[in-house]
């Protein structure tokens, strides 16, 4: 894996757009965020918008109250009964540790190439922008096999967890052992 921790990737842009006072659409707000680092070595983060429950009300909220000021509970990545839009960026050689989410994900590579690797050993490569994974609630990793980094999008929507042969499925990490996630920060 790459010793840089300095990703050669831009920083996120966020457009939002809203109406004004006689309905006109407008932009909101435009902006640029960096990713953010994680305990995971050659792994970066970001939240761009979170929703707070379905059907969302932000079409309705002022620019002071929007999904770009909240924040998920503790190592969560997903909202109860809301939406999470989160982009990953992966330094090459980088992995994330296997994880299941209560939620419908929807992954778009957006640059570099990444694999898929589930609970069964299966690994599926993506290499081409635009390829999209469905992840239904299912243990999986991401791994970055090339030589540049790598960024996926992610639009996490909160779902009932999977239930096989009557257990219920939620969240989940499977950390290296001796691996300890600090308390995120308040």
């Amino acid at each position: 894996m790459s010793s840089s921790t300095v990703t050669p990737l831009p920083d996120l842009r966020r457009i939002v757009t809203a109406h004004n006072e006689t309905g006109v659409s407008i932009i909101q707000s435009d902006s640029s965020f960096p990713m953010e680092t994680t305990p995971i070595p050659g792994v970066k983060v970001a939240g761009s918008w979170i929703t707070t429950e379905t059907p969302s009300k932000d079409n309705n909220l002022t620019a002071s109250e929007d999904g770009t000021s909240r924040q998920l509970e503790g190592h969560k990545l997903t909202q109860p009964n809301g939406t999470t839009l989160r982009y990953t960026d992966l330094a090459p050689g980088a992995a994330t540790p296997m994880h299941r989410t209560p939620s419908i994900d929807f992954n778009i590579l957006v640059q570099g190439e990444i694999i898929l690797i589930l609970k069964d050993g299966s690994e599926t490569h993506l290499k081409v922008p635009g390829e999209t994974v469905v992840q239904k609630g299912t243990l999986h990793a991401w791994k970055n096999p090339g030589t540049t980094w790598a960024r996926l999008a992610a639009v996490l929507v909160d779902a009932e967890p999977a239930v096989v042969n009557g257990e219920s499925l939620g969240l989940k990490w499977e950390l290296p052992e001796g691996f300890k996630v600090p308390p995120k920060a308040e």
